[in-house]
């Protein structure tokens, strides 16, 4: 099961983020202007977080077998399609579809780890299942890359769509021998949709989606102005790239360890270790020079990106298993909301006041998850294990 979700976590993740490399090339097929670049992307994100909701409902009544497939189906399909594309309107059309498809992917994913791992390492096993996503971040877009220079991005975009018809099958295969993710019968379905959040500590639920729209709205925050910093501090164009592949090398190793020093050493604890890791981490960025930066940016990237893989397992400690679902679908819809804003609002920071004070903003803001944390502590905390 864990293989399974992660590795449809690395097909989907590659789909969000070979966009960066495809929008350059259709701004200057299409001749787009920033703003239309921006709505395209905005299209997909939108679309994905649009359905994270619904993705959640129609799971009880469907099973998340079917409705991952036919997810990874419509996405697929909007990246095939996207290589007959004429202009601005239809690529923002076709990716918006493929966002809505995509939007089943972490509700359904992360319920079906939890379900696997009901009695077992479960944060573990979501902090795999989150670090793969990175790795499809990583992969999908450079691969991308060069077969648009090879055969160029239209047969590239249909290319990898071929590749995600491919892994819906698998899905579907896979999870029917793995006979998870049916529907359930047809007297729980029509009952299901009448319980509400099925959530059992409202007040443990608040603190954690509090915590995770920070904790989101921090991270796309600091990777939108960082560039800005380090080039203010003397790094160059190349330079810039070279330091944000540090922070995610690192975000990728967080999010892999974090999970597992959960099950060791308790949720409270790993959650202020890497938020404050976190703010101390974006702090210094402002201060210190150029070669002390870069030196702290890996380091950062683990705290930066592993508290995510502590949240997505608690999740599941604070509903009924039953609706874990929508309740994973309602957590990512308010977090990924967060992650959208953020950027725009920062950005509003720093023609004020500039860069180097809105970083500083933005490091005092994750602080806040410390007192958050404490709500937490009489559902999920645990001692250390030995």
């Amino acid at each position: 099961m864990l293989a399974t979700a992660a590795g449809t976590h690395f097909v989907h993740d590659g789909f969000s983020d070979v966009l960066y490399v495809l929008l350059p090339l259709w701004a200057s097929e299409f001749r787009l202007t920033f703003a239309q670049v921006g709505l395209i992307r905005t299209a997909y994100s939108g679309g994905m977080a649009l359905f994270q909701i619904p993705a959640g409902f129609l799971a009880e009544r469907w099973g998340e077998r079917l409705l991952l497939a036919a997810g990874t189906v419509v996405t697929a399909g909007g990246f095939i399609l996207a290589g007959w594309a004429g202009g601005f309107a239809t690529l923002s059309l076709l990716l918006l579809g493929a966002g809505l498809g995509s939007g089943v992917q972490h509700p359904l994913s992360s319920s079906l780890v939890s379900k696997a791992y009901e009695s077992g390492a479960r944060r573990a096993a979501l902090g795999t299942y989150n670090v793969s996503g990175d790795l499809g971040k990583v992969a999908v877009p450079a691969a991308v890359a060069v077969a648009a220079s090879a055969v160029g991005w239209r047969i590239a975009s249909a290319g990898y769509g071929g590749v995600g018809l491919l892994a819906a099958a698998a899905i579907l295969v896979a999870l029917r021998r793995l006979e998870t993710g049916e529907g359930p019968s047809p007297a729980a379905g029509s009952a299901s949709w009448t319980r509400g959040w099925g959530i059992s500590d409202a007040r443990g639920f608040r603190a954690l989606t509090a915590i995770g729209m920070i904790d989101n709205a921090t991270r796309t925050g600091l990777l939108t102005f960082l560039p800005f910093a380090l080039i203010a501090k003397g790094s160059t164009v190349a330079g810039v790239g070279g330091a944000l592949a540090l922070v995610f090398a690192g975000g990728a190793v967080g999010k892999f360890v974090c999970g597992f020093a959960a099950e060791r050493v308790g949720v409270i604890r790993t959650v202020v270790i890497t938020e404050a890791a976190t703010a101390m981490g974006i702090l210094a960025i402002v201060v210190a020079p150029l070669p002390v930066v870069l030196a702290l940016l890996g380091p950062l990237g683990i705290a930066l990106n592993g508290t995510s893989s502590v949240l997505y397992g608690t999740v599941a400690d604070l509903v009924t298993p039953d609706r874990r679902s929508r309740a994973y679908g309602l957590y990512y819809t308010l977090t990924i909301g967060a992650s959208a804003l953020a950027p725009a609002v920062y950005g509003v920071v720093s023609d004020g006041v500039g860069v180097g004070a809105t970083l500083a903003i933005v490091g005092a803001v994750v602080l806040a998850t410390i007192p958050l944390s404490l709500a937490l502590r009489p559902t999920v905390e645990a001692p250390a294990r030995a």
